[in-house]
């Protein structure tokens, strides 16, 4: 190890950060790694989910400073759950605040499944403000991809889909998307039912297309989960609205960002249940800058030939230059 690299490794250090919003949000963020490394931002997924701390392995925290934030209602965030004034558009403005606040004229911007999306929108929005973006698992918020998750997956896990019918109280398979969206109007009891086989669905099918050590299997007692519904509130209040962009808006986005002089990278599983390869498929039709990588691998980061080509693909973007 050289001098330099020791000494940025003695430099590096984590802080906690919250920043109270003008409209009663507290946005949770976590900075890691070397205060004089380069900057970046990571968006996590879901929408509802929060920051994972186990993303940080992708990062060489030696050379790089690491902002990870909990997005609205989300993780840390307070209040958790809330659906007031959360929407994609205030997301993108918290990011340029939280820039802004840590005093980053650009930084990368590194994002999975919703994060993906997210990414692309802020960096359309900010181009001044994002020097390189990659992608994991890319969602395009298009209802196609909902009805998929909902109705065609459910050859995958037909245990957890039936289970996630009789929660929601729907009779057929076509209306199963368009009545788990309507969670947030749910009386509590039936919410969180709807939530935790929601919950369970999910990971039936992620743990269907990974590797075994890819997908947690923690055993969880039945019964009141607040924090999951709150997960799958925030989730629904997304679907319902497309995540206020929409697949034709989110590749206008993109292609603004690359016109601007951001590079696009991004990583993909083939065998990704959530989010199909052909989503990224499209965006690179549309957009044919964006430098892809398709990996036979699953859709979590945590499946470790994706997390390999996905270190890989941080390096080549932000310390390569």
């Amino acid at each position: 190890m050289t001098r330099n690299r020791a000494a940025s490794r003695n430099r590096s250090h984590d802080s906690t950060h919250r920043r109270l919003t003008r409209d009663g949000h507290t946005i949770a963020y976590t900075v890691h790694g070397d205060p004089d490394g380069v900057p970046i931002v990571v968006l996590h997924g879901g929408p509802g989910s929060g920051s994972q701390p186990g993303v940080l392995r992708l990062f060489d925290l030696a050379r790089l400073r690491v902002v990870m934030v909990d997005q609205r209602g989300t993780g840390a965030s307070t209040p958790r759950g809330r659906l007031r004034h959360n929407d994609t558009q205030r997301l993108i403005r918290d990011l340029e605040a939280i820039r802004n606040e840590l005093g980053v004229a650009r930084w990368g911007v590194v994002g999975g499944s919703w994060g993906a999306a997210l990414a692309l929108a802020y960096a359309g929005t900010h181009p001044a403000s994002v020097n390189a973006v990659v992608l994991r698992g890319l969602f395009l918020t298009s209802k196609r991809e909902v009805r998929r998750l909902f109705v065609t997956s459910r050859a995958r896990a037909p245990r957890a889909w039936r289970a996630l019918m009789h929660a929601a109280e729907c009779e057929r398979a076509s209306s199963l998307s368009s009545a788990c969206v309507r969670l947030p109007a749910m009386r509590h009891m039936q919410a969180n039912a709807v939530a935790l086989a929601w919950r369970a669905y999910e990971s039936a099918i992620l743990m269907q297309a990974s590797s075994r050590s890819s997908v947690s299997r923690k055993k969880r007692m039945p019964g009141r989960d607040d924090a999951t519904t709150s997960k799958y509130r925030i989730q629904a209040h997304y679907l319902m609205h497309d995540c206020w962009l929409g697949e034709r808006r989110l590749i206008a986005l993109a292609k603004r960002a690359v016109a601007a002089g951001v590079a696009i990278r991004a990583v993909h599983g083939l065998r990704d249940p959530v989010c199909p390869p052909d989503n990224l498929r499209r965006l690179m039709y549309a957009v044919p800058a964006v430098h892809a990588h398709f990996v036979d691998a699953g859709h979590l980061a945590s499946d470790p030939r994706l997390a390999r080509a996905l270190t890989a693909t941080i390096r080549e973007a932000f310390l390569s230059r």
